[in-house]
């Protein structure tokens, strides 16, 4: 027990000490009137998680009807805002500042959790030592594929994963023929948090809970009770969908296959700090950047496997095919989803398998599911080098680290980047603190995809400052949804101001809708390349 505390602790410490170094202080707790705005998807997460801590309690919890006005309202789940902790810092939205959000803290939890996670993972699979345990929780800390998705905090959380090889590991253990009630609850806990992080991770967990009864029937064990458990938490998954919205929305289609993993990029040292190799570009067969599919594994763990399986083959074989083969399967499925029907290989396309089934278009940046197949290498190669010796665990997270050192570096600078506001939205910073709703033209139907975006990012910049308030707006952009949104810009321009309202029309729209607000020559003034529109409301209401 002990030694259990204290190899927790050191990760914990460890993970701390990280993110305390990485992510600055008013990055992980902001508050509103900072003098620089955030950028790219972040600037998108941020705004839907305001908006839902600022808005009444209401069923579906996920829901915030201030977000999106002109459509109902939005489901935050569908903007990727992070409803597990969306939902807990709104149960404490009293003691937040003014404009707080949880995107940068999220990151923060990631590190600290990482190593946390990795050391559990580590132990259920039955090494216990504590160079096993140092050495695993710096490599956890080192993986290229979950540094490199700084600016998307949702897809940071693969603590989540390992949390389900760490479960996994204990419901097959050898001497657990009848595991506890409390791990089987623990199971379907962790299929829900990740579902409320992101479904993404939550079908990856499932993948690690259904190699459960697979491993259970390959080796010729009772496997129909956790199967049985298996399917339950399966099934409270999909109820939870079902009782928050989730179910039945759907996206643009036609991505599966362009955001894959290529056959080389596991191999393709990109970010590579001993090697030196360039962080960007990447490897890309689709013409879509690679950055989806990237899943450079680093020299640490190549270099850990390759010692491991030449020095204990029989061993690596045995648990592969043996003790572990219905997480082989799981493992493998889940490659052929990451690979996708359009397999690269380096620069080219090597087989198209034309059309995907439809159901497929759910998992369009697909290169993401090679992620749990990293961290089960990760964990068999610490437990092959433990076998052969301990202190190479060490010495391999420390190679891990060292070539992860570039990527860290560039999550540091994103993450301490200070933009400013531009000077039409610090113009807006007076109207917007007396406005009582906010109307964006053009609304994010309305804008051409293919040229517009200068137009979504101005947009997404306005939001941005109205959330520090959560000023209820007209648009947003969501990835999914129930109803494909229509545009309907005419109607929101021609409508008469309602009181209080502040109604801002883009350069793009100018042309277009600006005759068509009314008194436009008493209410619209211009602010730098914006037309604004105000409605005062009634004195004292």
């Amino acid at each position: 027990m002990r030694s259990a505390a204290l190899v927790y602790a050191g990760a914990l410490a460890l993970g701390i000490a990280l993110a305390w170094t990485i992510f600055p202080a008013d990055f992980l707790f902001p508050h509103a009137g900072l003098p620089f705005r955030p950028v790219g998807d972040t600037a998108q997460h941020i705004v839907a998680q305001r908006y839902l801590i600022a808005d009444h309690w209401r069923w579906p919890p996920t829901f915030a009807a201030n977000l999106d006005t002109q459509q109902g309202g939005v489901n935050i789940a569908f903007t990727d805002g992070i409803p597990a902790l969306a939902l807990a810092l709104k149960a404490i939205r009293w003691a937040l500042p003014e404009g707080f959000h949880g995107i940068g803290l999220f990151y923060g939890l990631s590190w600290v959790l990482q190593p946390v996670a990795a050391v559990w993972a580590l132990r259920g699979a039955g090494e216990r030592r504590i160079l096993p345990a140092i050495g695993i929780a710096i490599a956890a800390l080192s993986m290229p594929a979950w540094i490199g998705r700084y600016g998307h905090a949702a897809l940071s959380g693969h603590f989540l994963i390992l949390a389900g090889l760490g479960l996994y590991f204990r419901l097959v253990a050898d001497d657990e023929e009848e595991p506890s009630r409390a791990l089987w609850l623990a199971a379907a806990a962790l299929q829900l948090l990740a579902l409320l992080v992101h479904p993404y991770l939550a079908l990856m967990t499932l993948a690690l809970l259904a190699a459960v009864p697979a491993t259970r029937l390959l080796r010729r064990e009772a496997f129909l009770p956790d199967l049985l458990r298996t399917i339950a938490c399966a099934g409270a998954v999909v109820g939870t969908m079902a009782a928050l919205g989730y179910v039945g929305a759907q996206g643009d289609s036609g991505y599966y296959g362009q955001f894959a993993m290529n056959l080389l990029s596991p191999f393709w040292p990109a970010g590579s700090g001993i090697l030196g190799w360039p962080w960007e570009p990447q490897l890309d067969a689709t013409g879509k950047g690679g950055w989806e599919g990237y899943n450079w594994l680093g020299l640490g763990l190549l270099a850990a496997l390759a010692i491991g399986i030449l020095a204990r083959p029989i061993e690596a074989s045995e648990a592969l095919w043996l003790r572990h083969a219905g997480l082989t399967l799981a493992l493998l499925a889940l490659t052929l989803i990451a690979i996708s029907v359009r397999v690269g290989f380096g620069r080219v396309i090597v087989l198209d398998l034309g059309e995907p089934p439809a159901v497929m278009e759910q998992f369009r940046a697909s290169g993401r599911f090679f992620w749990p197949v990293a961290y089960a290498l990760l964990v068999g190669a610490t437990i092959l080098l433990a076998r052969i010796w301990p202190v190479l665990c060490v010495a391999f997270g420390i190679m891990q680290f060292v070539d992860a050192a570039p990527l860290r570096g560039e999550l540091e600078a994103w993450a301490g980047q200070h933009r400013p506001w531009s000077a039409e939205a610090e113009a807006l910073r007076g109207p917007l603190a007396e406005a009582r709703s906010l109307t964006l033209l053009p609304s994010w139907p309305c804008v051409d995809k293919a040229t517009g975006d200068e137009t979504y990012a101005t947009l997404l910049e306005i939001l941005a400052l109205a959330s520090e308030r959560a000023v209820p707006a007209s648009t947003m952009y969501v990835a999914r949804w129930h109803e494909k949104p229509a545009c309907r810009d005419r109607d929101l321009a021609s409508a008469p101001l309602a009181p209080g309202e502040l109604r801002v029309v883009l350069p793009v729209a100018q042309e277009a809708m600006a005759p068509l607000v009314p008194d436009a020559g008493a209410r619209c003034t211009p602010a730098g390349s914006l037309l604004v529109c105000r409605q005062a409301a009634p004195e004292g209401r």
